[in-house]
């Protein structure tokens, strides 16, 4: 069997030849746009309120009845490099987690403690001296919140915990990072005593 070709005029494959190239540079435009990565939108990096509402979710479905040792008062979050010392971002850190403890049914005591943990630096921890204990009892406090900060080269690392004030027993704790940006870094910025 022998193949025929037909001759046609270069004119008249010229119109057939355009619409064939323009109908495959269309196609690969649509496969670019469905699945290219350029077109996808980068997601937003929680901020710090979205990241404490859900360090709360997390620290009270792990223990329901930590919200037994109400009501609560709260300590500035501090720098884990500087025991002494905080920032905006200690202190709003703090703000923010009791709020989102309270939506999760932490009662809330509001008291500004100034200088109430004492901090054993050659050990690095936290533990509750006489005046967060007064404190506790004048406010009839069963819990305190404390917390802890580390800044890293991209994120800023935030651990909370919730502990039972008459044993510093440890009742729910929580951990995040938050996108070091300049927002982030103008918070940081204050690091001074508290």
């Amino acid at each position: 069997m022998r193949t025929r070709f037909i001759d046609l005029p270069s004119s008249a494959l010229r119109p057939y030849i355009i619409g064939m190239v323009s109908l495959l540079a269309l196609s690969l435009a649509g496969c670019s746009a469905l699945g290219g990565s350029n077109t996808h939108k980068q997601v937003p990096e929680p901020d710090l309120p979205e990241l404490t509402h859900r360090a709360a979710e997390q620290m009270v479905a792990s223990n329901p009845d930590m919200t037994d040792y109400s009501p609560m008062i709260a300590a500035t979050f501090v720098s884990i490099d500087n025991l002494n010392q905080s920032s905006t971002l200690g202190r709003i850190s703090s703000e923010l987690m009791a709020s989102a403890l309270g939506r999760q049914g932490m009662q809330v005591r509001e008291v500004k403690m100034r200088d109430s943990l004492f901090i054993e630096e050659s050990v690095g921890e936290l533990i509750l001296s006489r005046q967060v204990q007064r404190l506790s009892a004048q406010n009839d406090a069963r819990s305190i919140l404390m917390g802890t900060y580390a800044q890293g080269q991209d994120y800023v690392y935030v651990s909370a915990r919730v502990v039972r004030s008459s044993d510093a027993m440890v009742l729910g704790s929580a951990d995040f990072r938050l996108a070091l940006n300049n927002n982030t870094r103008s918070l940081l910025e204050d690091q001074g005593g508290w």
